[in-house]
């Protein structure tokens, strides 16, 4: 489970700059003074008692205040510094972010995290973070130190000079600037195993991870802070190119592993055996993993295969903004009433069953999404759609094509079903069909709306 983190502010002129950090991280709460602010998530009347509360249960601190007073008031508290949550203060302008306590906890990442956030470079000073750029003492998510009594002697052996070896897969150390060498005195070790450490050997145990994560139709807006976390705290990558490129910003150590669009149950299958080695593996879809994605194709791996590795897997799923909520975001509401989703992609069934659906669909009179409308291979499948639907449809049916949504080019168009032609769409555009009900009004000369009212009037 993801750590709480509060985060904290004294007066309004902070508020903003607080749910911009909050908006960013997950597990976040804007807890903010009674009487001298508005919009927060939770209200408090005393500073004092209210941190002390916070941090005695392990809950994240970010005070964007002065550091002397966040620094007084946890004082009495500590005690084991194995124990202690992460505690930073901030800036009111953003200007400084400062990690106070938490280095065992992974203060460091977090003021990273936020300092990316605000745009400014965090202050940390912790020795070995700076020198070896990597916390041994805090590993990412996914990995347990074992031995942390041996780790204070270990690191006094580094900074003095010591060489290190590594024994396993890890790429958040191999990426570092630990000094590597294979005939070293000290050792790292990497297992999924029980296994004992010493002063001269730190042992990380492994789980094994897969996160099935939709990054939204493409722009970092939509991406949810959820699915940024675990895209952070990886180790391996797998998708195809054009879902990998849209997550690339984030990336700092993590492996890429890259495949061709219709290699889905290879990848899957590579995704599942990379886990069971102990990685911490993120497979990357667009939209959202469950809607046309990949996150069918794991689990039909994981059932067909079943292979004894694969039972331990700790399997999460991220869900994203789907491309026909964006799309229909851009126009309005048209879908907000009944609606479905259909693939016109004959690939993986055949068109009599996608013929069927659609001509199903039109009679009950549902709004329709087309995904995968048209291809350089499938050039047919949109203008036989369009015939079937206008057996049930009128010709002035609302149609709204959006196209590269949320990346550059991203285009929206609004036409009539009977205007609807195949050069109108590629494999990057979905399609909304409007029911019976759907209506168009122009709010404005530039303004034109597309909805589906919520009250089903039928003639």
């Amino acid at each position: 489970m993801a750590t709480l983190i509060a985060v904290i502010v004294l007066g309004q002129a902070s508020v903003p700059i607080a749910r911009q950090i909050v908006d960013a991280l997950p597990n976040a709460t804007l807890y903010g003074l009674e009487h001298r602010t508005t919009g927060v998530d939770v209200s408090f009347t005393q500073f004092g008692e209210t941190v002390r509360e916070l941090f005695t249960q392990g809950t994240a601190i970010v005070g964007i205040c002065a550091a002397g007073i966040l620094i007084r008031t946890i004082a009495p508290l500590l005690s084991n510094k194995w124990q202690e949550p992460p505690v930073i203060a901030m800036a009111e302008d953003g200007s400084a972010v400062v990690p106070l306590l938490g280095g065992l906890q992974g203060v460091n990442d977090l003021a990273r995290q936020i300092a990316t956030v605000v745009e400014v470079v965090p202050a940390i000073t912790t020795t070995g973070d700076i020198r070896f750029r990597t916390a041994l003492l805090s590993p990412p998510n996914g990995y347990r130190l074992v031995n942390p009594d041996d780790a204070k002697t270990f690191l006094a052996e580094l900074l003095a000079g010591a060489t290190v070896k590594i024994e396993g897969s890890a790429p958040w150390l191999e990426k570092s600037q630990l000094p590597i060498a294979d005939d070293a005195k000290l050792t790292i070790k990497i297992t999924t195993e029980a296994v004992q450490g010493s002063s001269e050997c730190l042992v990380y145990q492994s789980s094994k991870r897969l996160a099935i994560i939709g990054t939204g139709p493409g722009s970092a807006e939509w991406m949810s802070p959820q699915v940024k976390a675990v895209l952070r705290n990886s180790t391996d990558w797998i998708g195809y190119q054009t879902y990998l490129n849209l997550v690339e910003p984030l990336r700092t150590y993590q492996n890429l592993h890259i495949f061709d669009n219709r290699e889905e149950l290879d990848r899957a299958a590579l995704a599942l055996d990379l886990a069971a080695q102990g990685r911490s593996v993120v497979m990357v879809s667009s939209g959202d993993p469950g809607i046309y994605a990949m996150a069918a194709a794991v689990f039909e791996v994981l059932e067909r295969d079943a292979k004894p590795d694969w039972q331990t897997i700790e399997i999460q799923v991220c869900p994203g903004i789907s491309a026909m909520q964006a799309a229909a975001a851009q126009v309005g509401a048209p879908l907000g009433h009944d609606f479905c989703a259909i693939s016109l992609s004959d690939i993986l069934k055949p068109w009599d069953t996608i013929a069927d659906r659609i001509c199903a669909a039109a009679k009950a009179d549902f709004a329709i999404a087309f995904y995968n409308p048209i291809s350089n291979t499938r050039t047919w499948q949109l203008e036989k759609a369009k015939e079937l639907l206008l057996n049930y449809r009128s010709p002035n049916t609302p149609v709204v094509l959006a196209r590269n949504l949320g990346r550059p080019g991203q285009q929206t168009q609004v036409k009539s079903l009977k205007d609807l032609e195949p050069t109108d769409a590629d494999m990057r555009t979905v399609i909304l069909i409007g029911s019976s009900q759907t209506r168009i009004f122009n709010q404005s000369e530039s303004n034109v709306w597309v909805y589906t009212p919520r009250h089903y009037r039928k003639d």
